[in-house]
């Protein structure tokens, strides 16, 4: 009764290899969800992240505050995309990253793993999109008169204009952040704890100008509304490397180093 008064009350972050395990265990669901279920999920995730999307543009449109504080304040209002996908639920393909740490205990196979990333890459996809077409067709990009809009169509262009090295490493290093806040939001045992835990590694990304490849999803097709239709070309000329570094980012810097450091020993010591 004891320990489960403990459990029931327990308030003390978890140290880093109990999150390890946690987060293999929440691979191993999120590997084997049902489709239907997945995708719902992950269209969700794209809209969420969108949210936030929005939220930063408006936030850093008209602000005299100086680059630093002005993206500062802009992060933390991107933050609530990621604050929405966790405390709210959903699927968001840059955090399902960490589902290599449970491939690579065994626990989970390639193809479920690649079944995961592709469903949830599409639904992120469909679900920033459409909350892109949703945002120009509502005119809400029109206040400040059409400043707004102006700060989207510049972000679009910034991002369409990065080469496709500046792109993948930017997306590496994107991804490590984004999937150290998820790994940080195993330890806290609170909703407020959880969102403590995203917004510093959230909002550093974005000050620092790193690649998000479902943030891009929405943001660079909503700029290039702002002129015309979407031209997948550049579209795709940032959205592919990007994805490729946020794989790298969070697959091999954070869920495969952690793996080593705590799945692994593990392991070998239990065989």
């Amino acid at each position: 009764m004891a320990e489960e008064q403990k459990g029931a009350f327990h308030v003390d972050a978890y140290a880093p290899k109990e999150i390890a395990q946690r987060v293999e265990t929440v691979g191993v669901a999120k590997a084997s969800m049902p489709i239907h279920v997945l995708f719902t999920l992950a269209v969700l995730a794209g809209a969420f992240i969108a949210f936030g999307a929005m939220y930063y543009t408006v936030v850093v449109t008209g602000s005299t505050l100086g680059l630093g504080p002005t993206r500062m304040l802009g992060g933390l209002g991107f933050s609530l995309g990621l604050v929405l996908v966790i405390v709210g639920g959903a699927e968001l393909f840059t955090g399902n990253m960490l589902i290599v740490m449970a491939w690579a205990d065994g626990k989970v196979t390639l193809a479920a793993l690649l079944r995961n990333w592709g469903v949830v890459f599409l639904g992120n996809f469909v679900g920033a999109m459409l909350t892109a077409g949703a945002m120009h067709m509502s005119g809400a990009l029109d206040i400040g008169d059409g400043a707004v809009a102006e700060t989207a169509k510049r972000i679009a262009e910034a991002k369409i204009a990065l080469s496709w090295a500046e792109s993948f490493t930017r997306g590496v290093l994107c991804n490590a952040l984004v999937c150290l806040a998820v790994w940080l939001c195993f330890a806290a045992n609170t909703v407020a704890g959880k969102i403590a835990a995203i917004l510093l590694p959230i909002s550093a990304f974005v000050v620092i100008g790193f690649e998000h490849n479902v943030a891009n999803m929405y943001l660079i097709p909503v700029g290039m509304l702002q002129t015309g239709p979407i031209d997948p070309g550049p579209f795709l000329n940032n959205l592919i490397p990007v994805t490729l570094g946020n794989i790298v980012g969070g697959g091999a810097f954070v869920a495969l180093s952690y793996y080593v450091c705590y799945i692994m020993p593990a392991r070998k010591a239990g065989s």
